[in-house]
């Protein structure tokens, strides 16, 4: 039986009131979905905006969250799409396997990450995650289950891998993991004092497997654009000292903290961010050293509920990527005009993308992507509109699970896919079964 919760994404912003069904088995989603209005999948909410709302009806995956089949031979895991990622590398992190592409969280469903196609700090050389998935089996919501691969349905796989939820529901999933020989990552650490010191960085650091920048987005100047750079790789056995040889893939515990309450507006000031951006820059002593999986990958997993920092009326998420030859100066616009306007964040994230995905509305293109968090206000709102001119101005486009308030012709000039893809919802009928606030705001 369905209930009524009031919803949100990971920005807390919008919140809406939306009717709920939780299956609990493959079999009782494919019985839900027929009769229900227009629905949507919900993982575990970590999309920031509104692209898993649908107030006449949300599907919570989350009970769906089996392991079915690892092949040890191989690295091929099957499982439900509703499997929580910090499941997987609770799982298998041990036994020697990582995730081949992982987002800044651990806390995101398998069938979000597929329906985001998500990025990480290795996509200049590994891809995104569509790139791993082997295949997906999809509830199309009218009485079919069809299993989507490149080689199978691969024109409605292009379509799921970035889709947004919206070519069905993502019922199980099969992708290959990463052999590891250790919990542990070399990494090292780059300081860049301005953004040209910082792009020269990333492009003479293109046989790294995983790079990653903090840029502080209000300084201005000389310093515009200066960056903490992250490279960093899988350590290996040989690399470990005598105490963590002993145990190479044991990942040591990490007690999360909890944001006991919703800070107030003056803590985001800019000038208490410029601080805190300063302080920051300041304390990142270049060198090497080891350190492990989680505080590499998963640093603000360390502390739950923070987005409770940005108060109660919430945040959005500006993550744009422009073409790598526009990059350069569209940043340079795109940091002049946040540090203008005093709005920065001090979560700010830089980094080197490669080759477009096959997804249709997959996000990535080759360049630099950018990723910023502003407070939920009226001003904030009026400076991502002149973001969103700068990103259109150079090219690039917005990410779709980040967003909460774009309008409908960034997609159009951003995704030019998106013509097929709204072909193809409307010939499997996709478009009477599946929608959100998402595909409703952008026309998807």
């Amino acid at each position: 039986m369905p209930h009524n919760a009031s919803l949100a994404g990971w920005g807390r912003f919008p919140v809406r009131d939306c009717t709920v069904w939780q299956p609990t088995t493959s079999q009782g989603l494919h019985e839900t979905l027929p009769p229900l209005p227009a629905s949507i999948a919900r993982g575990n909410g970590r999309s920031y905006g509104d692209a898993s709302l649908n107030p006449d009806a949300t599907i919570d995956m989350l009970r769906l969250d089996r392991l079915i089949a690892f092949d040890e031979g191989t690295g091929m895991l099957t499982c439900e799409a509703g499997v929580l990622l910090s499941d997987i590398v609770t799982a298998l992190v041990p036994r020697g396997w990582f995730p081949p592409v992982t987002p800044g969280t651990r806390m995101v469903t398998i069938g979000g990450m597929i329906a985001s196609d998500v990025h990480g700090k290795n996509h200049h050389v590994a891809g995104s995650f569509g790139d791993h998935v082997d295949w997906v089996d999809l509830d199309l919501g009218d009485g079919r289950v069809l299993r989507c691969s490149p080689s199978e349905h691969a024109e409605l796989f292009a379509a799921t891998c970035g889709g947004m939820g919206l070519t069905g529901i993502i019922v199980r999933a099969a992708f290959r993991m990463l052999k590891i020989e250790t919990a542990y990552m070399r990494q090292r650490t780059l300081r860049a004092a301005n953004l040209e010191q910082a792009l020269a960085v990333f492009e003479q650091s293109q046989g790294s497997t995983y790079s990653v920048a903090w840029i502080d987005c209000l300084a201005t100047g000389k310093a515009l654009g200066r960056s903490v750079i992250l490279l960093g790789e899988h350590a290996r056995v040989a690399e470990l000292d005598e105490r963590t040889r002993a145990d190479p893939l044991h990942r040591a515990a990490r007690k999360p903290r909890s944001v006991p309450i919703d800070f107030p507006d003056f803590a985001l000031s800019g000038f208490n961010v410029k601080l805190f951006n300063q302080f920051y820059y300041a304390m990142q002593r270049p060198g090497d050293a080891l350190v492990g999986l989680d505080p590499y990958f998963y640093p603000l997993d360390a502390l739950t509920d923070w987005n409770r920092i940005y108060g109660r009326q919430g945040f959005v998420q500006y993550q744009c990527v422009l073409p790598l030859a526009t990059s350069e100066a569209g940043l340079r616009r795109l940091l002049a005009a946040i540090s203008a306007a005093g709005a920065g964040s001090f979560l700010a994230v830089l980094k080197r993308m490669g080759p477009a995905s096959f997804g249709m509305l997959s996000f990535p293109m080759e360049g630099y992507t950018l990723a910023l968090d502003f407070p939920a206000t009226p001003a904030n709102f009026a400076l991502l509109e002149t973001l969103d001119s700068i990103t259109a101005d150079h090219g690039g486009r917005v990410y779709l699970s980040k967003d909460a308030r774009m309008p409908p012709q960034m997609v159009t000039q951003g995704y030019p896919r998106l013509p097929e893809f709204r072909e193809l919802r409307s010939r499997y009928g996709l478009d009477q079964r599946f929608s959100s606030l998402l595909s409703q705001r952008l026309g998807l």
